[in-house]
């Protein structure tokens, strides 16, 4: 111990202390960048613990992406493109944990008193929700689960409820039980209706102007959505069974993908389908099997397949186009989270007790899940500690 009156040992610039981290500011950041990006998470945290400047620069985005990318729902795909700019990768490394230990807030949004079979769709700050025969657009409150009361804006056209729709192209494409589908634009009062099939019009996707559509007629159809030219059937494909989901690769090459799979029981029907890449997707349903499959290897047979435990159909699936997929099952509102490295799902949450509800739909985002039931919209907040 020096004396009284001694002079105190110099304190290096933002806190550090003894002097000697001074001595890693000499190196070129460039290096230090090197350094610190052989650490894990925890090794991260606590060297951000030793004082100001190092908090501030263990807290870069390029340190915590490596990290991030083995995470799930940490907003990069497989591919490593970036789904989420803007929202600091340590923080989102965070929530990531909350998202596989099941940690989260619930919250009822939304409850009507009719069963319905809705179906939801999440862009930016807006939730869409299909109710009956229209669908609402509601605005998230910001920082927050919960929704505006009052919707911003309401699109109708159908004059049978809602079986799916999608937005594309600033317009909301919709396919209802009266065989229509009704095209508006999100920012304007203008619509198209034309009858598309001869009974109702199960699901619909839509990209790079052209639209397609599935329904319990056994006939799968692609439209034009080109100006002058919208709801102009391009193609007709006849089916053995009616079609319950639909989707258009991001490559838009035309190829119709007409078989995935050999092996299913009759009945086995696919309820939702997912693209992650273009040479990748996601089916599930009736069969309670959610399926990956590989289009450059076969389609025959899928590269891997998850069993919903419970044997329940499957109605609903998303991916974070990484590690993670959720689930939505028939029986008790049960929605699941999945790692694609694993063959158990890691959490599974009961929304519809007592009462059994299947999850009809579910969408969600870095923070936040969003399920829609017979009844009612649940949100859960995964940014909760």
């Amino acid at each position: 111990m020096g004396r009284k009156g001694s002079p105190r040992p110099p304190q290096a610039e933002g806190g550090c202390g003894a002097g000697r981290p001074s001595l890693l500011w000499a190196l070129p950041e460039e290096l230090l960048l090197l350094i610190c990006s052989y650490l894990d998470a925890q090794a991260l945290g606590r060297l951000g613990q030793v004082c100001r400047r190092l908090r501030s620069f263990t807290g870069r985005d390029p340190l915590w992406r490596r990290i991030a990318r083995g995470c799930l729902n940490s907003g990069f795909s497989q591919l490593g493109a970036d789904l989420a700019a803007g929202i600091p990768v340590k923080e989102r490394v965070k929530v990531s944990q909350n998202w596989r230990h099941g940690r989260c807030r619930r919250e009822t949004l939304l409850k009507w008193k009719r069963n319905l079979m809705p179906w939801i769709y999440l862009d930016g700050e807006y939730l869409y929700l299909s109710q009956a025969e229209v669908i609402r657009a509601y605005r998230l409150r910001p920082d927050s689960t919960g929704l505006q009361r009052r919707p911003q804006a309401i699109f109708s056209g159908h004059q049978e409820d809602v079986c799916r729709f999608v937005l594309a192209s600033s317009h909301i494409i919709s396919g209802g039980g009266d065989g229509n589908i009704v095209l508006s634009k999100v920012h304007s009062s203008f619509s198209i209706k034309f009858s598309a099939h001869e009974q109702e019009v199960n699901c619909v996707d839509c990209q790079g102007g052209i639209i397609v559509s599935g329904s319990r007629d056994r006939t799968a159809k692609v439209w034009s959505l080109s100006s002058g030219r919208a709801g102009h059937c391009l193609h007709t494909v006849q089916t053995e069974d009616r079609v319950w989901s639909i989707a258009i690769s991001p490559l838009l090459s035309g190829q119709l993908v007409t078989c995935l799979g050999t092996d299913f029981h009759r009945g086995a029907g696919v309820l939702d389908v997912l693209y992650e890449t273009p040479f990748t997707l996601l089916s599930c349903g009736y069969d309670t099997y959610i399926r990956s499959w590989d289009l450059r290897t076969s389609t025959r047979k899928c590269v891997m397949e998850w069993e919903e435990p419970h044997d329940s159909a499957l109605y609903c699936v998303r991916s974070d186009g990484n590690h993670m997929i959720a689930s939505g099952s028939a029986y008790y509102g049960v929605v699941r989270l999945w790692d694609k490295r694993r063959s158990r799902c890691l959490q599974s949450f009961s929304l519809s007790s007592p009462t059994s509800s299947p999850v009809y739909c579910l969408r969600f985002s870095t923070t936040h899940l969003y399920a829609a039931l017979a009844s009612t919209l649940h949100a859960l907040d995964f940014t909760a500690p």
